[in-house]
């Protein structure tokens, strides 16, 4: 994640915000595989005001409810420049700001302002100066050989390494147990756990209650068979969270895919506290197969890469023998510093859901500026390994997309 700091100053202007009177659907992107289709059950319920979030910008189109937005893949903002806080700046005295496509006082918008920084003009005729840090954020945990967590670590226990290049500067490492969350559970209501659900439901309500503090995380549940579905959107109401467990039915096909990008992309990217940083996960609770996504898998991933979302799956599949679904479930993981569990039998899946909690309360954050950073929008490697004790174990994600500019 980069840092992106705005300054500013503002002048009778008020940013558009997006209505939330009414439903609205959300607009699969345009996927190389699929024609523009949309999420039919995605609505989006009204945000809290202590986490805003909005969806990224889309091309208007014919089908698309006013207010809905969309994008490809390729077009999505990296989260690493997403993070800004953007104040108006008045038009130059003598101009009027009701024509935004006009250039005010002779300038050409966006213009370059000081080294580094760009001077862009909104559709009210405001401008805002915007300076990009190049700054990495990344947060990863580390167990021994029996899968213990080891929390006492310093910086200097460990190697990073960039693009193939040591960071430039580590400006921040700590470990952090008190972060706020903000996680997305996506629950599998398809026909093919129909005979296990009611189970996992409960168990799913309890994870709930003791994942999500007051005052400080924030959850949301999203049910999918055919089509993803926001049954309880942002809060820190567990018992909000709980009805939206409960209402869910199984029945219908699986668009595991679809689910995980319409989280990422809609809910998780611009997902911000009050309080600053913030850690994003979702906890998958399917058996890993896709019959209906109109997303590939890999598009799917590349989101959540986007958005700087962990991803933790439990397995709903008890046969004890490996399946697709558990190798795709494990490919979501093994790219964003996630993990999967593997229940036995039922009552496993209430361990497992502890897991992740454990988890989630025993991450490091590091901060670094890399060394030789291009704002390409390519994707950077990065890997985090031990440097002294080679017995610790070490999962983090495996890069970020850069900002393009």
């Amino acid at each position: 994640m980069f840092a992106t700091v705005a300054l500013a100053a503002t002048a009778f202007a008020q940013s558009a915000q997006p209505s939330a009177s009414a439903p609205q659907q959300q607009e699969l992107p345009t996927a190389p595989s699929a024609t523009p289709k949309t999420f039919p059950g995605a609505t989006k319920a009204p945000q809290p005001s202590t986490t805003p979030t909005t969806s990224a910008p889309s091309a208007p189109s014919s089908t698309t409810p006013t207010g809905s937005q969309s994008t490809t893949p390729a077009q999505q903002k990296s989260p690493a420049d997403t993070s800004s806080d953007d104040v108006a700046i008045p038009p130059p005295q003598g101009t009027t700001p009701s024509d935004p496509a006009k250039p005010l006082g002779g300038a050409q918008a966006p213009a370059q302002g000081q080294a580094g920084k760009e001077v862009q003009q909104n559709e009210q005729g405001e401008y805002s100066l915007t300076k990009t840090v190049n700054e990495v954020n990344t947060v990863f945990t580390v167990t021994d050989k029996h899968g213990h967590f080891v929390k006492d670590l310093k910086q200097a226990d460990f190697k990073i390494v960039d693009d193939g290049k040591p960071p430039a500067d580590v400006r921040y490492f700590t470990s952090e147990t008190g972060l706020p969350l903000r996680v997305g559970l996506l629950i599998d209501a398809s026909n093919s756990i129909r005979d296990r659900f009611r189970f996992e439901q409960e168990s799913a309500i309890e994870f709930l209650n003791q994942i999500v503090r007051r005052n400080s995380d924030q959850a949301f549940v999203i049910g999918f068979d055919s089509t993803p579905e926001l049954k309880a959107d942002f809060t820190d109401d567990t018992n909000k969270l709980g009805a939206g467990v409960r209402d869910l039915r199984p029945g219908g096909g699986t668009a595991l895919y679809d689910a995980i990008y319409f989280a990422c992309r809609d809910k998780l990217q611009n997902a911000k506290s009050n309080k600053g940083a913030v850690r994003k996960a979702i906890i998958l609770l399917t058996d890993g197969e896709d019959n209906q996504s109109r997303v590939l898998r890999e598009e799917a991933v590349e989101m959540a890469e986007r958005a700087e979302v962990i991803i933790y799956a439990i397995s709903t599949n008890i046969s004890g023998v490996k399946s697709r679904g558990d190798k795709v479930l494990e490919r979501f993981a093994d790219m964003t510093g996630g993990r999967v569990f593997f229940p036995y039998k039922l009552q496993d899946v209430a361990d497992a859901f502890t897991g992740i909690q454990e988890e989630l309360r025993s991450q490091y954050a590091v901060a670094y500026k890399p060394e030789d950073f291009q704002a390409d929008g390519k994707f950077r490697a990065v890997s985090i390994e031990p440097s002294k004790n080679k017995n610790l174990r070490v999962r983090s994600r495996r890069g970020y997309y850069a900002p393009k500019k």
